[in-house]
């Protein structure tokens, strides 16, 4: 009973507080911030303007794990309390005022703020980033963790004056004292806290002006400068693209992308300034396989639907990431055209389809939705919406609905609404089918893709007739004849490779569609089912993915031919994650007789990449290597420790998993106690959790 009486109590409090904090309107926010990378720790000031519109008692901001110098209300000191999650002031306050709060205050940000690669040598890579969504900006600003509470925030910050330093807004002044330098950045409007984003490291910068006058930078790394045009490919038409095709003008002051080390996701909207994961910064060779286009048109989308048009809650998420994945695959359509854009419809389709039979449909209102839910059904449920209402319309409620909500927040059944009232339709049926069903009309959207596109009809077509013949009675000749689609044929390599005729594959193999020949080298299972010197043309083929594969397969199907093709490809290092070099280091390693002299260099390359200033893909890889193939030193075991800490939850769960697995081993276990004292005591915590 006791328990139940002190929950009803902290409800009925915070349900005050909320309640109250509803009579007050933070309107403009002038932060100051000066991070101390090494101590992981920032020091920061931050003046709000507000107005209050009855009588209150209280007002708080959200601020975690902060410790306040001083507080101040309209410059007199103020008494407050820190729960150590919120700042209060108990104060009256008299409605139809306004007031002036001064916070002063010292955080060590655990999450939010990213302090990378400052303890190594090398300067080059040393970087702070912030990631709010999902982790709170209230870790290094005092500010506000509702998405409802939208403030004009302009941002200081005072740093070492040999980094560049990128954040919201137009860069007004920077002023150099001593060692330091502080640059300032002014917004014109308010957006939600969340979306608050600074990043600092050694930059240069390529600069851009998008159609209306908008100007655009990317940023890069200075040894970079050649993976500056394949990495920002296309920026520019995405962006006039995007500004045609929505309606409504871009409605911030500039747009700035930003790599960054070891990032948490693909690449975040924040207002004006996109960070993304530095794993997108390629050269020419990659960008078949795999480049920032779709990033960098997805995170563009999110500044109108998301940071002009925030959502009230999640669930409303839908008019975030469903929107942004719509209008990302709409440019990859402007860009590669029709065929792309079907085909990645019908790849997510299928995903979605699989989902659902394994009982894990969701309705696109659920709070707890996942990923594939948000972006992929909610992308499906933009196109059906406007196959529905007809262009003319989808585009006149999209701008109606951008400019009747701009700076403000939303729900589902307010985006309805304009939609209802922009084509005349009643949408209740579809609003029940697309947004609120688990499931989703398979065969309805399948329709709808042979409507669209006769690739994919075709392939429908090839399906049904597998469902009622043999597969070896099945004409593929006749399919793969009757079409030039690219994305058919591959299909068709990726699903039928078996049973497809001998002539079509030589087709391939003779052909210089990197596309096909890919998609061979990675459906074939071994090398010596098919022509040795027409297989070994693959390892010339300008794709980092197909030379991976290749390379494997042929250095198991041909021993004696080893030499020549780690000499063929030793020059090569891949994507960013260092796929081909990983793997050629493994296999010159374990050959016999090549380069023993090298050996020992081989091994230490590979093992040394396991080390914290490599990104977190390079490190997965290495790690994966040599586990399967050789043991760790005492110095890889070191860096697993520090990994199973690592900010990056993904690869935390692969350390984590593998750290555990290791200990299952005595010899293992005892090498990795006996390196207990050579751990920071989280990572010392964590293993000796996993031993008892």
């Amino acid at each position: 009973m006791k328990q139940l009486i002190t929950v009803l109590f902290l409800f009925q409090s915070v349900f005050v507080l909320t309640q109250r904090q509803d009579k007050v309107n933070f309107i403009h926010g002038e932060a100051q911030i000066v991070p101390f990378a090494r101590e992981g720790r920032l020091e920061g000031s931050v003046i709000y303007k507000f107005e209050v519109f009855q009588d209150v008692d209280s007002v708080f901001l959200d601020a975690r794990n902060m410790e306040f110098t001083s507080v101040r209300l309209n410059d007199r000191i103020v008494k407050y309390s820190n729960s150590g999650n919120t700042v209060s002031l108990k104060k009256k306050l008299k409605g139809g005022k306004s007031y002036k709060l001064k916070l002063d205050y010292t955080a060590g940000p655990k999450q939010t703020v990213y302090f990378m690669n400052w303890n190594d040598d090398n300067p080059n890579n040393d970087q702070i980033w912030t990631q709010g969504q999902g982790k709170y900006t209230s870790y290094w600003l005092p500010s506000f963790d509702d998405m409802t509470e939208k403030v004009e925030f302009d941002l200081n910050i005072t740093f070492d004056k040999n980094y560049e330093i990128i954040a919201n807004g137009k860069l007004v002044a920077i002023q150099e004292k001593n060692s330091l330098k502080t640059w300032s950045f002014d917004m014109k409007d308010p957006m939600s806290s969340y979306l608050l984003a600074f990043a600092i490291g050694i930059y240069e910068k390529q600069q851009l002006t998008s159609a209306n006058g908008t100007p655009i930078k990317n940023y890069f790394y200075p040894k970079d400068s050649e993976r500056v045009e394949p990495t920002y490919r296309y920026t520019k038409e995405i962006f006039d693209f995007l500004e045609e095709e929505i309606g409504v003008a871009y409605p911030w002051q500039n747009y700035k992308q930003v790599p960054v080390h070891d990032f948490l996701y693909a690449g975040m909207e924040n207002t004006g300034c996109t960070i993304f994961s530095d794993a997108y910064v390629i050269d020419s060779v990659a960008f078949m396989d795999k480049n920032y286009v779709n990033v960098n048109a997805h995170e563009l989308a999110h500044q109108w639907f998301g940071n002009l048009v925030t959502e009230k809650s999640g669930s409303h998420h839908w008019l975030h990431e469903g929107f942004a994945t719509y209008y990302a695959y709409l440019t990859e359509k402007e860009l590669f055209g029709e065929e792309h854009f079907y085909w990645k419809l019908f790849e997510t389709l299928t995903a979605l389809q699989n989902s659902i039979e394994k009982g894990q449909g969701q309705s696109l209102l659920d709070p707890r939705a996942s990923s594939l839910t948000f972006y992929e059904k909610g992308a499906w449920a933009i196109f059906m919406l406007r196959d529905r209402i007809g262009d003319v319309a989808f585009k006149k409620g999209i701008q109606s609905y951008l400019e009747k909500y701009a700076f403000a927040n939303v729900t589902v059944p307010s985006f309805i609404q304009e939609m209802e009232k922009s084509s005349g339709a009643d949408l209740s049926h579809y609003v029940k089918v697309w947004l609120e069903d688990t499931a989703l009309p398979f065969k309805v959207a399948q329709e709808k893709l042979a409507e669209k596109s006769e690739p994919l009809k075709s392939l429908f077509a090839l399906q049904a007739a597998l469902k009622s013949q043999e597969s070896d009675d099945i004409d593929y000749t006749s399919y793969w004849n009757g079409t030039n689609s690219i994305q058919l044929k591959k299909y068709m390599i990726q699903n039928f490779l078996r049973t497809m005729p001998e002539e079509i594959i030589d087709r391939v193999l003779d052909s210089n569609t990197l596309e096909l020949r890919q998609a061979l080298a990675l459906s074939i299972q071994d090398a010596k089912d098919y022509p040795k010197e027409k297989f070994e043309t693959l390892l010339n083929d300008n794709s980092y993915v197909t030379l991976e594969n290749t390379l494997f397969k042929l250095w198991m199907a041909y021993p004696e031919e080893r030499n020549s093709y780690l000499e063929k490809t030793k020059e090569t290092i891949g994507f960013p994650n260092k796929n081909v070099r990983l793997m050629w280091l493994t296999l010159a390693i374990l050959t016999e007789g090549y380069e023993g002299r090298n050996t020992k260099l081989y091994f230490d390359e590979l093992s040394g990449y396991t080390a914290p200033e490599y990104s977190f893909e390079v490190r997965q890889g290495a790690f994966q290597y040599l586990n399967e193939a050789f043991g760790f030193k005492d110095s890889n075991l070191l860096d697993l420790a520090e990994a199973t800490t690592h900010h990056s939850w993904q690869f935390k769960k692969f350390s984590r998993n593998l750290m555990v697995e290791l200990l299952k081993d005595q010899v293992y276990k005892e090498r990795i106690m006996s390196l207990l004292g050579k751990l920071k005591p989280e990572e010392r915590r964590y293993i000796e959790s996993k031993v008892k």
